[in-house]
């Protein structure tokens, strides 16, 4: 699955650490959910959702639809 995450992360100067300490995961998780190896679990990604207030639908891109 696509996402914007790191697009969303660098618009607001914010380290994969920084990210990673907000969404209470590791930054090789972060690295991980930016280069496409892991999907997030759903509570995950309203945590993403809810931090850059945003849609799931805005920053998780379903390729097969």
């Amino acid at each position: 699955m696509k996402n914007r995450l790191k697009v969303l992360r660098a618009e607001r100067d914010w380290s994969q650490a920084h990210l990673a300490d907000e969404l209470g995961v590791s930054r090789q998780t972060v690295n991980a959910l930016e280069t496409g190896r892991y999907d997030p679990s759903l509570p995950l990604a309203f945590k993403i959702a809810r931090l850059f207030a945003m849609p799931i639908e805005s920053i998780f891109i379903d390729e097969e639809g």
